[in-house]
């Protein structure tokens, strides 16, 4: 009996033994990586705008590996693999760019296709065949480049000035449309009504060429490029020497160096007039071209502006457009350069500054070198800004009427003596002033161009 009972104790220890290994089996697969259980994903667009020249990007992720792919043309009656392969160990993305196969047998009138795209990983998941997704993405082929007309545009533009496009763009997949002016991407705003735009550019004063041209693409990426025919003029910008007395480096410069913990700690004389000059100039330029680059993307109905005239009696002290060299001791000794991107104008100590278009303050705070200054927002694009201000008379927010008072001249931020710094800017672009000052420029460069477009969009 004792040995039936030994027997049948064993018996059991090596079920339990099997049973325990079984379990321990179980969750070695349910724990392990190799039997890991989250299936591969496909990255792309349900929907696909494809004109065959670009490829199709998509991208495959796995969180362990990938192991192999699988794509599938499908015109909607015959099929045919335009690719697949085994992916190289331990990939965990992989990148496909899918080109159209030429004269494999699909419809070449067939306006949408389909791409399924099959994704297997390395998993030793479902009998060690591994986890599998698959996508079918939805192809509509466009071949058409965007229409683009040009209906009026400024006749000419001047380095450091501004001019007018108006143009109609057509596509029904439209994805985006600018002037590219040098590299620069100016916005259009809707005009008038659907299909027609308006844009405000500016050529940078420092680039000696210009060329403006349209550019507009569709979602299948076809491109339409369009110049636009403007007489350029060039102009010769003032070079200054500037000689940096201590009185001004440890006056004005060190009162704005010290108020910034950036440059407090400067000890160095003309290393404190670098920072200031060029360092603090550069970051507070920086907020002005942010704030400066907003286009509204609602339909403009029309956009009359008058010559700005921002200082009554206001007599010109500084250009816009000048490279002032900052020289110590000697002119050969030059330790500073900078840009005067405003036109400076002074009358009487405090005298009122006003604005002369209406629009809404996108800024009024202390600016570095500018001092109190307010910003603007005339809409298209056209920021104005008023810095040196001793007092400010508005709010970020407001809506200011045409005439109003804004602000009083002083000497806030990088001024020796009371007056307005007054700039304009296209798009985050300063532009010459002198161009908004003149009503016969702006009849000419502006109203005349939109009222051209104006009779042939009306036609339309």
């Amino acid at each position: 009996m004792a040995y039936k009972s030994n027997k049948s104790s064993g018996i059991k220890m090596m079920v339990g033994v099997i049973l325990l290994a079984l379990l321990a089996g179980a969750g070695y697969i349910y724990t392990a990586e190799e039997f890991d259980r989250v299936a591969p994903t496909v990255e792309s667009q349900n929907t696909i705008h494809w004109n065959k020249i670009n490829p199709i990007k998509v991208e495959l992720h796995d969180n362990i590996g990938l192991k192999n792919f699988e794509l599938t043309l499908s015109d909607g009656n015959k099929s045919i693999n335009v690719g697949g392969e085994e992916v190289e160990a331990d990939t965990t993305k992989q990148t496909l760019l899918i080109k159209y196969p030429k004269g494999k047998g699909l419809d070449p009138h067939a306006n949408k296709l389909t791409l399924k795209v099959r994704v297997t990983d390395n998993s030793m998941w479902h009998f060690m065949q591994g986890n599998s997704s698959e996508k079918l993405i939805h192809i509509d082929l466009d071949y058409k480049r965007p229409n683009v007309n040009i209906l009026s545009n400024s006749y000419s533009i001047t380095q450091g000035g501004s001019a007018l496009v108006i143009f109609q763009a057509q596509d029904a997949n439209l994805d985006t449309l600018y002037v590219d002016v040098n590299g620069v991407k100016f916005k259009a705003q809707p005009y008038q009504k659907e299909g027609f735009y308006v844009a405000l550019i500016a050529w940078p004063f420092h680039q000696k060429e210009f060329k403006a041209t349209i550019i507009a693409t569709d979602l299948a990426q076809n491109k339409r490029m369009v110049e636009i025919p403007y007489y350029v003029k060039n102009h010769q910008y003032r070079v200054s020497w500037i000689r940096a007395k201590d009185k001004f480096i440890d006056g004005k410069i060190t009162d704005l160096s010290s108020s910034n913990a950036e440059y407090a700690g400067i000890d160095d004389r003309l290393e404190r007039l670098r920072a200031v000059n060029e360092k603090m100039r550069l970051q507070n330029e920086d907020l002005i071209h942010s704030l400066s680059s907003t286009v509204s993307s609602e339909i403009l109905r029309n956009w009359n502006i008058k010559k700005f005239y921002p200082l009554r009696n206001g007599q010109r002290v500084a250009s816009y457009g000048d490279e002032r060299h900052y020289y110590y001791g000697d002119k050969k000794n030059v330790v500073s350069h900078s840009y005067h991107v405003g036109y400076d104008l002074a009358s009487t100590k405090m005298a009122s500054i006003k604005t002369s278009n209406a629009g809404k303050v996108v800024f009024a705070d202390s600016n570095g070198i500018y001092g109190n200054m307010p910003m603007i927002d005339h809409g298209l694009g056209l920021y104005s800004l008023y810095g040196h201000c001793s007092q400010l008379l508005v709010n970020k927010g407001d809506n200011v009427d045409e005439g109003q008072v804004i602000a009083k001249t002083g000497v806030s931020g990088l001024a020796l003596g009371d007056h307005l710094h007054f700039g304009l800017l296209v798009q985050g672009i300063e532009v010459r002033p002198v161009e908004w000052f003149d009503q016969s420029w702006i009849r000419k460069n502006i109203d005349n161009i939109f009222k051209e477009a104006d009779k042939i969009i009306q036609n339309n």
